[in-house]
């Protein structure tokens, strides 16, 4: 008989109706708010009806802009209770990437939180989005929340009014026919395209990937309390949540993240298992002032990704709680690998742990295809029951990345070591990684290169201490023209989200070229060095357009 968990997968709707009839008494907690796993799926029961009422059907898009509360997880799942996709929004885009999404998902029907202060309106970054790019497929937007109503917008007592009209039973009906392969989320994650691009999740995906997690790594109960600072519009959030109703775990969020608000969580609510994932995240915690006298002794396991010495460091500061570490992807539907439970923790310092079940990973030279030798360096290719079906809209991308025999070509450097255990070293693609944020260097390349200075652009990494990596833009300038630092920083304000803007800019007059292109290998090389020398760990903060700085 295996020792193995037997593989259990259901749909996400069933995935919580299931744990409020097992687990009733577990609950969501958000700061302020909390409800018992069986009030959420009757809330989520509730805004199912009211979508139905509102005209959505099966294989619809439901886009979601929404703060971080109950109802936003309530209505994650409702969306999948009547096979509906869920399209969870940034809510870090700015107008140029929202109106992309909104055109590009042809989602049907877009849930909006109120405003909720002058710096978080999402009402207006949708109005805003759509007076410059129209999306043709979308019916309505429906504001949640209380607030002046936008030209255009549905108020929330609309939606509701719906839900009259529609009975339990077409809910039942409709998630009865939901298959576990059917598409449940378009997740919209920067690559090497300028624009974001939308990996479809099915069901099993993410229900097997979220079930994985909770059992065969965090081996997580009833009993445990998990906490979450990741976004819900990020994977790290949604099939976190799901790992939590996999196994009744009561699941902790952090919210609006704040780091006072995080050590109250975390030691209020008895947190055994936190999800930081970023080191930006838990230094932020760990150096609050109210950490040094918070009893987070019920804490038993902790993951974070970042560079071995600092994780090292954040170990020291809770020794008793169990390391752990991963290798990610929006494409593996969250976790790819994970640190197991019996690892010793030098291996979760400098690791990302093993593959999660069913995952085949290999590592391949990128030019001839053919597996490489244990502990080599090559690009990350891998298959399985976790992995997306595709980029939406993106058959030339799609047949790029996928080979005959199904493994996505990932453009992730890594290696795998004598245990099978997976660790990410870079990347072949043209990317960054912000902050643990995919950004495309092609994306803030085609925002600068709008600039009337600007003949030619190229972005690249520039290591720091804060987000491991942040943007370096090379500027070649027309003749005759001038342009400051200061004016390529203030183009990509307020078009771009602000953990893209680029951090540094030098302008250069040549370029390190090999045959036809430019090797930005050594830009990113020459900005490392200059750094080095000048012994800048860290890069400045920006200031924004209103005045005040910020991260």
């Amino acid at each position: 008989m295996s020792a193995r968990p037997w593989i259990e997968c259901t749909t996400a709707g069933d995935l919580l109706d299931r744990a409020a009839e097992r687990h009733p008494d577990s609950e969501v907690v958000f700061p302020g708010e909390r409800s018992r796993y069986a009030e959420v799926a009757e809330r989520a029961e509730h805004f199912a009806r009211a979508l139905v009422g509102l005209g959505v059907r099966a294989g619809d898009g439901v886009g979601l802009l929404l703060v971080p509360n109950v109802d936003h997880v309530a209505i994650m799942f409702a969306v999948s209770k009547i096979g509906a996709v869920a399209v969870p929004i940034n809510a870090r885009f700015k107008t140029r990437e929202l109106g992309h999404v909104l055109s590009d998902s042809g989602m049907r029907v877009l849930l909006v939180s109120a405003p909720v202060s002058e710096q978080i309106d999402y009402p207006a970054m949708v109005s805003a989005a759509l007076r410059e790019k129209p999306a043709p497929d979308l019916a309505h937007v429906v504001m949640i929340g209380a607030g002046p109503l936008p030209e255009g917008f549905l108020p929330e007592a609309a939606l509701h009014e719906g839900a009259e009209h529609v009975s339990a039973e077409q809910i039942a009906a409709m998630q009865e026919r939901v298959r576990l392969r059917d598409c449940a989320y378009i997740m919209y994650t920067s690559g090497t395209e300028a624009n974001p691009k939308g990996c479809l999740l099915s069901h099993e995906a993410l229900v097997r990937n979220a079930t994985a997690i909770a059992v065969s790594r965090f081996q997580m109960t009833a009993e445990d309390r998990f906490w979450d600072p990741l976004p819900m519009f990020h994977t790290g959030g949604i099939v976190l949540c799901m790992s939590c109703l996999a196994t009744g775990t009561t699941f902790v969020h952090a919210g609006f993240f704040d780091p006072g608000v995080a050590v109250d969580q975390l030691a209020g609510e008895r947190i055994t298992v936190a999800h930081p994932a970023f080191e930006t995240i838990w230094l932020a915690v760990l150096n609050h002032p109210k950490w040094a006298d918070a009893d987070v002794s019920s804490i038993r396991a902790v993951l974070n990704v970042g560079v071995p010495e600092r994780l090292r460091e954040m170990h020291a500061r809770t020794p008793r709680a169990k390391p752990f570490c991963s290798f990610g992807a929006t494409e593996a539907s969250s976790h790819l690998a994970l640190s197991l439970p019996d690892d010793d923790p030098e291996k979760a310092f400098t690791s990302g742990g093993h593959p999660m079940p069913g995952m085949e990973v290999r590592v391949i030279d990128p030019t001839t295809g053919e597996d490489l030798p244990t502990g080599q360096e090559g690009e990350v290719v891998y298959r399985g029951p976790h992995l997306f079906d595709g980029y939406h809209n993106a058959p030339e991308i799609n047949a790029r990345v996928f080979d005959e025999d199904g493994f996505f070509h990932s453009g992730d450097v890594g290696r795998l070591d004598e245990d099978g255990r997976l660790t990410f070293l870079s990347r072949l693609k043209d990317m960054l990684k912000v902050g643990g944020e995919n950004v495309a260097a092609a994306e803030i390349e085609s925002v600068i290169a709008g600039h009337p200075a600007v003949q030619i652009v190229q972005v690249v990494s520039a290591p720091d201490r804060r987000y491991v990596e942040v943007a370096c833009a090379y500027v070649q300038l027309n003749a005759g023209h001038q342009a400051a630092e200061e004016d390529i920083i203030a183009t990509c304000q307020g078009r771009i989200a602000s953990f893209k803007v680029p951090r540094y800019v030098r302008f250069v007059t040549e370029w390190p070229m090999s045959g036809t292109k430019i090797r930005k290998v050594e830009l990113r090389q020459r900005i490392a060095d200059e750094l080095r020398a000048a012994g800048i760990e860290e890069a400045p903060r920006m200031v924004a357009a209103s005045g005040p700085r910020v991260a």
